[in-house]
């Protein structure tokens, strides 16, 4: 058996895990102990008296340090267990594939919004959909917390589904464990408020870096989908494929409108628009043409293209994977 064939199985034994199990709430987690160690750097390294200069500095070193570390502990903690037994290495590499993705548990968490929205529970929609997008939520009324719900949803359909499945293609779980710390740090310290407009300023680059390619690979596998699912006049992809052409740099970052685009065309939404972060106003373009109003169906809608385009880009590797491991390797 080759690398790239113990590959073929993690990959099919983790997505298999995250479509059954989803992300149980309490567990240990490599993303949540990624998080851990962000937390402490910029505890112990944020100063509100530095200038921006230094800011950046310290930016910089750690958002080199937490990759290393992570994938640094990964690969010595993926050695010894192959080192054991090659059937331990690879049901803890397939274990680590599997907590690196995110398809069931974006799911699992955007329709408790939903149903929420369902019940007409907006309060409850609020504390659901506060679990899942950075924004603040206290603001929204029932359209602008479906739409924050679907904007996630097609966001991460890149971030939590086929980047992840890409980078770990590319280099097994210690690749995923590299791109998830990357991801993370981005969320964590990426935004443009005053707080982190110097520190994160190199995390935001990684991450802009890191999921250039894989964003448009999910835009593309998400037009495909949005042709393929049902029922018709619900999903199209001509449009999904239009709004994407149009507006898929209407966004701050280079990568998140790639989805949300192909998701507000084919499901002929206006999406994104001003948000509120940690207080201020933030001034944002839209995406999609105002065709009808939002509505909480759009949720599990979402989900399908979510879903399908995961499926393809699982698939996709696999098939990439066994071609190079039938050509290379025999």
């Amino acid at each position: 058996m080759t690398v790239i064939a113990d590959r073929i199985l993690c990959l099919l034994a983790g997505f298999a895990l995250d479509l059954l199990l989803g992300d149980p709430h309490g567990l240990p987690h490599p993303v949540r102990g990624i998080g851990a160690l962000i937390g402490a750097m910029e505890k112990r390294l944020l100063r509100a008296q530095d200038d921006g200069a230094k800011k950046r500095r310290k930016g910089a070193l750690l958002a080199l340090a937490v990759p290393a570390a992570a994938g640094g502990l990964t690969s010595v903690l993926l050695a010894l267990a192959y080192r054991v037994h090659r059937g331990v290495g690879l049901t803890a590499e397939s274990i680590l594939c599997y907590q690196l993705l995110a398809v069931k548990s974006l799911r699992t968490e955007s329709m408790n919004v939903y149903r929420a929205l369902r019940d007409g529970d907006t309060q409850r929609a609020r504390q659901a959909v506060s679990m899942i997008v950075g924004r603040d939520t206290e603001r929204l009324d029932e359209a602008g917390i479906a739409r924050a719900a679907v904007e996630t949803v097609a966001e991460n359909t890149s971030d939590g589904a086929v980047a992840p499945l890409f980078y770990m293609a590319l280099g097994g779980a210690l690749g995923g464990v590299l791109y998830k710390a990357v991801n993370t740090m981005d969320s964590m310290i990426g935004y443009q408020s005053e707080k982190y407009r110097d520190f994160g300023r190199c995390a935001a680059r990684l991450d802009d870096v890191a999921n250039f390619l894989p964003s448009r690979i999910a835009a593309g596998l998400m037009i495909a989908v949005s042709a393929l699912c049902k029922p018709k006049e619900k999903y199209s992809a001509r449009n999904a494929l239009r709004i994407f052409r149009r507006d898929r740099y209407r966004h701050a970052s280079p990568n998140s409108a790639q989805t949300e685009s192909v998701c507000a065309g084919a499901l002929g939404l206006r999406l994104a628009g001003d948000a509120w972060y940690f207080g201020q106003r933030v001034e944002k373009p839209w995406i999609g043409d105002d065709t009808r109003p939002i509505e909480p169906e759009d949720i599990p809608r979402a989900n399908r293209l979510l879903y399908g385009t995961a499926f393809l880009m699982w698939a996709l590797c696999e098939g990439a994977l066994a071609a190079v491991n039938r050509f290379w390797f025999t």
